[in-house]
């Protein structure tokens, strides 16, 4: 069979030329185009201001100037070890808010069930059909990460099982059930940690084959690593979010690809499994 050489007509040509460029000014920006790029610079402070708003039962940490172009932004729900509050976690909550997420921290410190961080989501959805609240139409309600540590952590497990839930980072878990993940997942351990030792967490990364998943092992960190700024573990959680909520292509290359934290002396212990690796090809 004869490949067919016909060709538009100029005019005809013209009109397939503007609509294209048309389709392409009006088609719709991907997320890691959204939100400015901080390099590999993900400890360091992001581009927004940074507010807070206090509630009864949850703390949101926010930019102060959120996007008025019709950009929403990405959700983390936090969750706390047992104990503690969003004020023992205030200066890495801030940092996240300072990336262009909004993070809705549950004031409990027993979040272990998950349920205390999705009332944060509800309170965010209505926020978000609120007019007149500083969240009305602010809210990317389609991206949401739960992360926490501790109790929190196991918390951040169990709320991933919420469908309205795309990915989780539990730091130094206590508990969480991971047979209900559905999403990307990023373990997160300390080397020195006695309270939640590592080889625990890494049973959770383990049994967690069926869906991408990666294991970091913080080195030389303990228990309390997390509190504050998030120390050693500020970079790589912040690194997880902003490609799995922004699509950050440098942040993903930290985990896949190039994979930048397999061979990073941050770590004692790194791996990916092969769901996680083969995101690398998508």
């Amino acid at each position: 069979m004869e490949r067919s050489t016909r060709q538009h007509p100029p005019r005809l040509r013209g009109r397939v030329l503007v609509l294209g460029l048309v389709l392409l000014l009006v088609a719709p920006l991907a997320a890691c185009d959204r939100f400015p790029s901080v390099g590999t610079n993900f400890g360091g402070p992001g581009p927004y201001a940074v507010s807070v708003r206090n509630g009864p039962n949850h703390t949101y940490f926010y930019p102060t100037n959120l996007r008025t172009d019709g950009i929403r932004h990405p959700v983390i729900l936090w969750g706390n070890g047992t104990f503690l509050n969003p004020t023992h976690y205030d200066a890495l909550l801030r940092h996240l808010a300072s990336h262009g997420f909004i993070v809705a921290a549950a004031n409990t410190s027993n979040a272990g069930s998950g349920q205390e961080m999705l009332a944060g989501l509800d309170n965010l959805t209505t926020f978000d059909r609120t007019n007149g609240d500083v969240f009305f139409g602010k809210v990317d309600l389609t991206r949401v990460a739960t992360m926490g540590h501790s109790q929190g952590g196991g918390g951040a497990i169990n709320a991933a099982r919420d469908p309205r839930v795309d990915t989780a980072v539990p730091i130094e878990p206590w508990q969480g059930d991971v047979t209900g993940l559905h999403g990307p997942t990023f373990f997160l351990a300390g080397q020195t940690d006695t309270t939640i030792r590592p080889a625990t967490v890494r049973q959770k990364y383990q049994a967690s084959s069926g869906i991408p998943a990666a294991y970091g092992e913080l080195a030389n960190a303990d228990h309390l690593q997390p509190i504050g700024n998030g120390n050693g573990f500020r970079a790589p959680v912040t690194a997880w979010v902003r490609w799995q909520l922004m699509e950050d292509p440098i942040a993903r290359s930290q985990f896949v690809g190039e994979c930048a934290y397999c061979t990073s002396n941050i770590w004692s212990a790194f791996e990916t499994n092969s769901r996680l690796q083969a995101t690398a090809a998508s």
